[in-house]
């Protein structure tokens, strides 16, 4: 197996991002809505970094992993995170932490100050990931209709504080 490597996006992953990202989905019964929720995977570099986001994918034989972040209140310093999804053999290893790990450095790095997003509240093992994290949740909860099958999400926030300084 090709050791995977952590890498910016580039337009020849969009096809393995989508593969990835339904693959999970049908592992909740559910699959991509390409015209509704899920319309941002058909164009990646428009919805994600020519808006002043970035995404990157963790890549081996094929597209294991995604992670994205997007500026969302510019007033408040508030970005968002999206797309976070690991391949289910990736799932326990220490790569879904150096997923999130980038985005939290670079939401610094780029001076925001709070990271807010929704997760579908099926992803339980997501939601204890993000709470170890210290991520928090404030009983938001939203119904959604946008894919085959209507779903709810929670809502996710955290403060950012900055780095600690390097030894």
């Amino acid at each position: 197996m090709i050791e995977p490597v952590l890498r910016p996006f580039d337009s020849h992953d969009q096809e393995g991002v989508i593969a990835l990202i339904d693959q999970v989905y049908q592992e909740y019964g559910d699959r991509l809505c390409l015209e509704g929720a899920d319309a941002d995977l058909t164009d990646i570099p428009t919805t994600y970094l020519h808006a002043g986001g970035s995404f990157v994918v963790l890549a081996g034989e094929r597209i294991l992993g995604s992670h994205a972040l997007l500026p969302l209140d510019p007033a408040r310093a508030t970005c968002t995170f999206r797309r976070l999804y690991l391949d289910s053999s990736l799932r326990g290893t220490g790569w879904g932490k150096k997923l999130m790990d980038w985005a939290i450095e670079l939401a610094r790095q780029e001076e925001f100050k709070r990271v807010e997003f929704w997760s579908d509240t099926r992803f339980n093992r997501a939601h204890h990931f993000f709470e170890q994290i210290g991520f928090q949740r404030d009983g938001r909860v939203r119904d959604m209709s946008d894919g085959w099958i209507p779903y709810q999400e929670y809502f996710f926030w955290y403060d950012l504080h900055p780095s600690p300084p390097a030894d």
